[in-house]
């Protein structure tokens, strides 16, 4: 073999492993399991990256746990059918939303309950926008959206006039700039918000999609991930003109959707992680990982490329019903890229 051949030889090999090495790193895999346990059902998981502290909420009370050991840390009482979490870190604030009617505020430091705040039926989803200062409830029932100020005082404190939404809210995402977008579950469609007016400037349909309940946004390339039930897919809708630019299968049984910065991601009932990516202006689907039945939601730590999804093992499930998590058996599946 010639120098010059045994050159470009070896170039190829480097290439080839270098190359092989890159894919390696972009890949997803489930790393390790937390074997929790605790009483309660679980929902909407929040992710503290700056603490290394994941919120999950159990029915009647949230579990606080540190997300490089899985040690319960400490546990906050009082609600009565919880949902989700929202952090306000520059306060040193939590806010869990309890599906009775109320928004419940904690404090981040000593974990103890600063007060509760009475909301509207179906307090579900919840999130906090910091361009306006406000925490967001989507509250199901009652089909509007509440907002409270994050810094009002816990024990005096009240929600501002509910904004009619139209339809039946599940999950929203804030783009940071003064809007909000909810999943109207009963519509098929995502309501455009406008928190300053305190007005619905549009109602988007998520067809071929239905049933939206997972939500997340991409705030700089202005997209929603839109996790949807039936039929189920990923709808990947952009946030100018509200035109479906991606459309993408995903397990049955959605409940979140994420953004990492180039890839998106759906939890599934099914146990189905799916992940996408756009390559030369088209949306593909390109891993799935198997997360265990039951995975339904997650929460992501972007800065270490981890993903927190929380599920048990299940009883056999009765016809007609749902399956039942047998007790004790809570755990955090961790899914990390390599």
């Amino acid at each position: 073999m010639s120098i010059r051949n045994l050159f470009s030889w070896l170039l190829l090999v480097a290439m080839s492993t270098f190359t092989a090495l890159a894919f390696a790193q972009g890949e997803w895999a489930v790393e390790k399991t937390f074997h929790v346990g605790g009483e309660g059902g679980f929902d909407y998981i929040t992710v503290d990256a700056e603490s290394h502290r994941l919120y999950v909420p159990r029915s009647t009370h949230t579990m606080v746990i540190d997300a490089d050991s899985g040690k319960i840390v400490a546990d906050i009482p009082g609600q009565k059918h919880n949902h989700g979490v929202a952090l306000v870190t520059e306060l040193g604030r939590g806010f869990i939303s309890d599906g009775a009617g109320s928004i419940v505020i904690f404090d981040l430091k000593t974990d103890a309950v600063l007060g509760t705040v009475a909301a509207r039926e179906d307090a579900d989803g919840i999130i906090y926008d910091k361009s306006t200062g406000l925490v967001l409830v989507a509250c199901g029932d009652a089909g509007v959206l509440v907002t409270l100020k994050a810094d009002a005082d816990p024990k005096t404190a009240v929600i501002d006039a509910p904004i009619e939404l139209g339809g039946k809210p599940e999950y929203l995402a804030a783009d940071g700039a003064g809007k909000v977008y909810v999943n109207l579950e009963d519509k098929d469609q995502v309501a455009v918000v406008d928190l300053k007016s305190r007005k619905v400037l549009a109602h988007w349909p998520v067809a071929p999609g239905g049933s939206p309940v997972g939500l997340s946004i991409d705030t700089e390339k202005h997209t929603l991930f839109i996790g949807c039930r039936k039929p189920q897919k990923m709808i990947v809708l952009s946030t100018e003109d509200g035109k479906v630019v991606g459309d993408l299968p995903i397990g049955a049984g959605v409940d979140a959707t994420r953004w990492d910065g180039r890839q998106a991601f759906a939890s599934t009932r099914e146990g189905k992680f799916s992940i996408a990516e756009e390559k030369d202006g088209k949306w593909d689907t390109v891993q799935t990982v198997t997360t265990g039945p039951g995975s339904k939601t997650m929460d992501i730590d972007n800065a270490a490329h981890k993903v927190y999804l929380p599920t048990a093992d299940f009883e056999q499930a009765k016809s007609g019903s749902r399956r039942v998590a047998k007790p004790g058996t809570f755990i955090i599946v961790v899914v990390g890229r390599h």
